[in-house]
């Protein structure tokens, strides 16, 4: 059998003038951590984690979160990194988010976080109303891609979404509508496809926000090598640099590149 560690996510403050306790804590607000806790332990492999097990108890509020103690080993060596660096700029943007939030709901309930794990002489990361545990929203700009790669997996109830995996790039999974799925008329499911999506990229990493993926059209692509197609292409580009000297110099001086 695996084994395991725990997370633990304590919230201390008050409801009114009462002390905070389970019995006057809110089920939305429960739906909160569930939500966010995932992304604190596994930004990027919801599908392929392990099992995340929850109970709440006393001690004003204790969330505590069971999962594999490789993840747990993990995460305590990311919270002492964010205690070093008492910020989140340094982290993937689905745990950076879900800090983020955490320290919004801290100022607007004037709660204090404190989130720690089983390991022996654990880092502690307290999240409180005058911490700045926040988004560098500047840094996040909204854009556009295109997803060559293989369809795993497509489909869904609530949410409807396709999955796109990228040879030596990764899984992304981009919201789709029902109609757009149920309206596309070949099977798509484990062979090439190419997506077009809308999304949010960092200005800085280039990382992009997986979370915020949104469906815009399919794109038809082989893969054999279409020499005469690539000509034609070139062909075309070739009117838009007639007049300039030497294309290489500019596009340098494009791109700020030194040399």
């Amino acid at each position: 059998m695996d084994k395991k560690g725990i997370v633990e996510i304590r919230i201390n403050g008050k409801k009114g003038e009462l002390p905070l306790t389970p019995e006057n804590y809110d089920i939305s607000e429960i739906r909160v951590i569930l939500e966010n806790a995932e992304n604190l332990l596994f930004p990027n492999d919801h599908k392929g984690r392990p099992v995340i097990s929850y109970e709440i108890r006393e001690g004003s509020v204790r969330h505590i979160l069971k999962t594999s103690i490789q993840a747990i080993i993990g995460f305590n060596a990311l919270l002492a990194q964010i205690q070093s660096e008492k910020n989140i700029d340094f982290l993937e943007y689905p745990t950076a988010k879900a800090i983020s939030y955490l320290q919004d709901i801290s100022r607007k309930y004037q709660y204090t976080f404190e989130i720690s794990t089983s390991m022996e002489q654990s880092s502690r990361l307290t999240i409180d109303p005058f911490t700045h545990y926040e988004l560098p929203e500047n840094e996040w700009v909204d854009a556009e891609f295109y997803f060559y790669g293989e369809v795993t997996d497509m489909g869904g109830k609530g949410q409807p979404n396709i999955h796109v995996a990228m040879p030596g790039v990764g899984n992304f999974t981009i919201d789709t509508p029902r109609e757009v799925l149920a309206s596309y008329e070949k099977n798509p499911l484990y062979k090439p496809l190419g997506v077009r999506a809308t999304g949010r990229q960092n200005l800085h990493s280039g990382e992009i926000d997986k979370s915020s993926l949104r469906f815009k059209e399919f794109i038809d692509y082989q893969l054999t090598y279409d020499e005469g197609y690539l000509k034609k292409l070139i062909d075309k580009a070739s009117n838009t640099w007639r007049d300039i000297a030497d294309p290489d110099e500019w596009v340098r001086e494009l791109r700020g590149a030194p040399y």
